[in-house]
């Protein structure tokens, strides 16, 4: 399966190396696809004073150094399409964020890559309507099939991180999980998805207690791989930390899914 982990932004050079050296155990299980994930730019952050990364030239210097120092693969978002070339000449996998899975001209931008895109499902998406993104996609890469097999085939991945109900709330339908994999691998954000937009009065709140039972559920639907935002202090995060989880929590939590999906 594959596992896409790290945390949210960059902070630091410093903190990135501590996680990175803490999630070498993965890069060296056999059962493992592993992605470092860290974002040189949170944009959409609920308010304009809140820490939104170190930028992106500073952020692909480090995220390049973990690759070089490492051995990893690097999954990293992308807002805006002149982002792009930029971003895909140090990562092995762009991501859409969620509240881009539309736009058409970045999709495409990602597209004209030869890095895998992971599209991140809009907590406001009908999951079938995923479909569209996802044809955005393989049809830029000269491919009319929108299939399991044709995404597979052209890296294009789904990733669900839950949907809106009311306001200030994430929940996850499972069924979510059945639909997209019709049409293309699907991975399960974790994390994202015990979040409670908005609610810590400009700044995103969640429950990181419920992920390890989400993940379980996930698991057991089945899923191609998982994303889970870590920390080794999550309450010192700048950005995400009530969802995020502990860096020794996430080995539990890994193993509890490979029992599962071996029933």
């Amino acid at each position: 399966m594959k596992l896409l982990a790290g945390p949210c932004v960059i902070e630091s050079e410093e903190n990135i190396f501590k996680i990175a050296k803490s999630l070498e155990t993965y890069q060296n299980d056999k059962t493992i696809d592993f992605y470092f994930k860290s974002s040189f730019d949170k944009a959409n952050r609920t308010s304009l004073d809140s820490f939104r990364g170190l930028g992106i030239d500073e952020g692909l210097r480090i995220l390049q150094k973990v690759k070089d120092d490492f051995g990893y693969k690097v999954v990293t978002d992308v807002h805006e399409s002149c982002q792009v070339a930029q971003v895909a000449e140090v990562v092995d996998m762009l991501q859409i964020p969620a509240f881009l899975c539309r736009q058409t001209d970045l999709l495409v931008a990602c597209a004209k890559t030869n890095r895998e895109v992971n599209i991140k499902k809009g907590q406001f998406i009908n999951p079938p309507d995923m479909r569209y993104s996802v044809a955005k996609v393989l049809k830029t890469r000269g491919c009319d099939e929108v299939s399991y097999e044709a995404s597979k085939k052209h890296g294009v991945f789904l990733c669900e991180r839950g949907s809106s109900f009311g306001y200030g709330n994430i929940i996850v339908d499972m069924r979510s999980l059945v639909i997209m994999r019709e049409f293309a691998p699907t991975i399960f954000d974790a994390t994202h998805s015990v979040q409670a937009p908005g609610a810590l009065g400009g700044k995103t709140g969640g429950d990181r207690t419920m992920v390890p039972y989400l993940s379980s559920a996930a698991a057991a639907v089945g899923v191609d791989g998982f994303f889970f935002e870590t920390h080794f202090d999550p309450s010192i995060a700048l950005s995400d930390g009530p969802n995020m989880i502990k860096l020794d929590e996430l080995e539990t939590i890994i193993n509890k899914i490979k029992k599962i999906q071996e029933i």
